[in-house]
């Protein structure tokens, strides 16, 4: 089922506003902060994800992914390893 673009925003919009709060939160219980941090990473992704979805359900399947490199299968993952790699540096 296609989403318009509307709902996908406020999709998004609530996904990172739950991310932000799970920050916030291992910002003042230092003892749960790998666990929170984990929580908040998954949440972005989760926008991220919505976000994908929805443009390329709108790309005419005729025309190739504007990344000629973009591997469906591993939609998320790379986000998700690369943001955890800058959380730790």
């Amino acid at each position: 089922m296609m989403m318009n673009g509307e709902a996908v925003l406020e999709n998004v919009r609530r996904y990172r506003t739950i991310a932000s709060l799970y920050r916030q939160t291992a910002a003042f219980r230092p003892h749960q902060r790998d666990s929170l941090l984990a929580q908040a990473a998954e949440w972005e992704g989760r926008a991220v994800a919505e976000l994908e979805d929805y443009f390329l359900a709108r790309q005419a399947p005729s025309q190739p992914p504007a990344n000629l490199n973009f591997n469906i299968s591993h939609r998320g993952s790379s986000y998700r390893s690369s943001h955890r790699q800058m959380a730790a540096a």
